[in-house]
This record gives structure tokens, sequence and C-alpha cells, in this order.
């Protein structure tokens, strides 16, 4: 029984450690949604999943370490509603980021971004005019369109070499009109319609030189917005998967030892039982 405690308790000590990537990931989330993304929900589940898979270790860890059955029990129903939930996360993050991508563009080293390549429940989240009003007024104060800019020695940075220029996807959608607008660069967010017509892109009439209005209600900005989101989303969710498969096996691992346990228990004389659970055992690591 010894063993088996002590096994459960290295087990539990590990899921700890587990909660931490997965914690980290909800915090990074939440710092893109103060300056990139500026979405300021999605970042919650993953905090409180890795908060709960703390908690819940902490619990088992106890139950393991003073042989209490009844939190080693609670820490075996608990974790297996916190690997539901987060399975549901990942298939979630996944369904609503399937569907949508940058276009590429000919001599140009950033993508463009249409709204009408992305669909489903974030796509309509995000345009919302409510919600929209937010985000873009989040992505005006983040300062993202003013960090673009670039100097080479005092020089300001010529078309050419713009023009290669690896943009996230809120730089290329909110910051530079689309580029089937045909507009002539002047620098990173000023551009003007030269001597060709304006392309037949509604955003091309939303576009303004103004800094305070460059291209936030464009199609496209909302296009970056969920660019950017995706990435986020699938980079968290890769580690995600990573820790799931882990803690899976931890789980099943921690199920065997809980149920050696008591089954243990059940073989120890009534009187042994009864003084082992009056004078509890401290767990060493």
């Amino acid at each position: 029984m010894r063993s088996s405690n002590h096994l459960i308790g290295m087990v539990n000590f590990l899921t700890f450690l587990l909660s931490i990537p997965i914690l980290g990931g909800g915090i990074w989330l939440s710092s893109r949604a103060n300056s990139t993304d500026c979405l300021r929900f999605l970042q919650w589940p993953l905090i409180v999943i890795g908060i709960s898979i703390m908690v819940v270790s902490l619990a088992g860890f106890a139950g393991a370490c003073y042989r209490n059955k009844f939190l080693m029990w609670l820490y075996l129903v608990a974790m297996l509603l916190i690997i539901a939930a987060l399975i549901g996360f990942i298939i979630f993050a996944y369904a609503v980021t399937d569907k949508g991508s940058g276009r590429a563009v000919l001599n140009r080293g950033y993508l463009d971004y249409y709204l009408q390549d992305y669909s489903g429940w974030l796509k309509d989240r995000v345009s919302d005019d409510g919600y929209w009003g937010k985000i873009s007024s989040c992505i005006r104060d983040s300062g993202a369109c003013r960090k673009i800019g670039r100097n080479f020695n005092g020089v300001p940075e010529s078309a050419d070499m713009f023009f290669q220029r690896s943009l996230s996807p809120v730089e290329s959608g909110c910051c530079k009109p689309p580029s089937d607008c045909g507009y002539a660069y002047g620098n990173e967010t000023f551009w003007t319609q030269g001597g060709g017509l304006v392309g037949a892109n509604p955003d091309c009439m939303l576009w303004n030189n103004e800094q305070s209005m460059l291209c936030y209600q464009c199609s496209a900005c909302k296009a970056g917005v969920l660019g950017s989101l995706k990435k986020s989303w699938r980079k968290v969710s890769v580690i995600n998967i990573v820790v799931l498969i882990i803690l899976v096996i931890f789980y099943v691992i921690a199920y065997a030892a809980y149920r050696n346990v008591k089954r243990i228990d059940n073989d120890e004389p009534a009187g042994e039982a009864r003084m082992t659970k009056s004078h509890p055992s401290h767990f060493h690591l």
C-alpha cells in the first residue's frame, strides 16, 4: 500500500507541474488579448482549467500523503472532468479556427486577408458591429500600426523593401489597404491612389491615411484579427494536446494505483486498517 501511495503522490506532483504550461498558455493569450488579438474572453477557459488542475493535484497529493481515500477518489473524479473539459476546449479551438487563411500576393512577402474566406461562430463574433468597435479601438490603442514603420540609418523604408516584408495578419489587414486596391506606396501607413483606378474591393473606399482611421473599419482588418487568432489558438492547442496525452497517461496510472490501495485495504485485518488510519504516515518523495 505504501508504494501505491507513493506512486499516486508522484503522479499528482507531476500533474501539478503539467498545469503550468496550460496556465502559461492562458496567460500568453491574455497578453495578446491586450495587445494583438484584442479578444478578451478566449484565455479564461485555459486559465480556469490550469488553476483547476493545480488545486485538484494538491488535493490528490494530500490524499496520498495521509492515505485519505476520499481525497484520492475526489482527485480521480475531478481530474476526469478536467480532462473532458480540456478535450472540449481543444475541439472547440480547432472547430472555430478551421476555415480561413491569408492569400498569397504576387511579388509580396506578406499575405492579404479577406473576410469571406472565414466562416462560423468566431467570424460572426468578430464581425459584430458592437464587438468590432471594442476590438478596433484595442488595435488602435495598442499601436500595432504605429510600430510597423522602419528606418535604416534615418532613411525610411522603400516600397521594394516593404513589399518583401512578412507582416502579421493584423498589420497586413489593418495598417495598409488591400493589394488589389492598386494604391501607391508612400510609407508603411500612407498610401495614395496613384494613376490607376481604385479596385472593386469595398475596403478600397474605406482606407484613410488618417492614422486614427487607416483600415480599422475594413473587412480586411477583421479578417486579419481572425488570422491572428487562428495562429494563437493553434499554437496553444498543440501544447494542450501534448499535455492532454500526458494527463491521460497519469490518470490511468493513478486510477490503477488507487484500485490497488482499495484492494490492499480490503485484504487487511480490521485492527490493522484502523491503526493505519489513526496513525497516518507522511509521504516522502
